[in-house]
């Protein structure tokens, strides 16, 4: 991060690559390998595109079509995890080594193309919630993803007093990537200038991993629902006057935390209809 300026057609013109191979192609310029199962990117970001931190895009490679022989597109959802304003784009992924796109993606390179559809949609975003005080996002897995974009986005501290991020995944290595992350907001002298000097002091970190060893072992709707998570937090069970929530996981941990929520007296919002909570039903860890 060099600069937090809105990214203008002029400067994203300057930078992006002369010519692509094949439409909507953005060049990789980053690759970090986290875990065996676990691998995060950055790209060059189109000049048109434009989205609100928490959304997501079509990204994947082209590939040929058994029938036809020709050259199409395979996309799947992913959550951009770059915040709004910075000039690159970062991706978090999974590895599937018989996945129709992973078992490909992550051999990714830097100077390799992908294609990127520069649409953004998604219901991870404030515009979808009421004004609060205090903001939950709930993870597991890859579904990091979208809050990696939001604990960057200087809307999540002028908007809430707290910020607490849990992040559930089955081994302790799966959780670095966010943990990484966060820790690197302390030292990170353009948002500390921008957002406030000691911002960071705000969030509220709560990793646990359910099959390897670790500080704290346990999913966190069972932490949630022995009053252990609120007591490790420091904090008071969910109140529908105060809290507001983002959920992004595997299919199973959205309903139950869904279900959740609603026991805690808050409604689900959506972008034309903001309440007290959303979740991202694209996303499936």
């Amino acid at each position: 991060m060099t600069e937090m300026t809105p990214v203008t057609d002029a400067t994203a013109a300057a930078t992006a690559p002369a010519k692509k191979a094949v439409p909507d192609a953005q060049t990789v310029t980053e690759v970090r390998h986290w875990t065996d199962r676990l691998f995060s990117f950055r790209c060059t970001r189109p000049a048109s595109l434009r989205f609100r931190s928490g959304e997501f895009v079509m990204i994947g490679l082209m590939q040929t079509d058994p029938k036809s022989g020709k050259e199409k597109p395979l996309l799947r959802a992913y959550s951009i995890a770059s915040p709004s304003w910075d000039e690159e784009l970062e991706f978090y992924s999974i590895k599937v080594q018989d996945g129709p796109l992973t078992s490909r993606l992550q051999h990714i390179q830097p100077g390799d193309e992908i294609v990127l559809r520069p649409k953004p949609v998604g219901t991870l975003v404030h515009d979808a919630l009421l004004p609060g005080k205090r903001i939950w996002f709930f993870a597991t897995g890859t579904g990091f993803a979208p809050f990696a974009s939001l604990l960057r986005e200087p809307q999540t501290y002028e908007d809430y007093d707290e910020v607490i991020i849990t992040h559930t995944c089955r081994e302790a290595a799966e959780l670095h990537y966010g943990a990484e992350l966060i820790e690197g907001l302390k030292t990170d002298e353009l948002l500390n200038e921008v957002i406030g000097e000691g911002f960071w002091k705000k969030i509220k970190y709560y990793p646990t991993t359910t099959r390897e060893e670790s500080p704290k072992m346990g999913r966190i709707t069972d932490l949630m629902r022995s009053g252990e998570a609120f007591r490790d937090l420091g904090v008071d069970p969910i109140n529908p006057d105060t809290d507001r929530a983002m959920i992004c996981g595997n299919l199973a941990f959205n309903l139950e935390l869904k279900a959740m929520l609603e026991e805690y007296g808050l409604e689900e919002g959506a972008n034309s209809d903001p309440k007290q909570y959303v979740v991202e039903k694209a996303f499936l860890d």
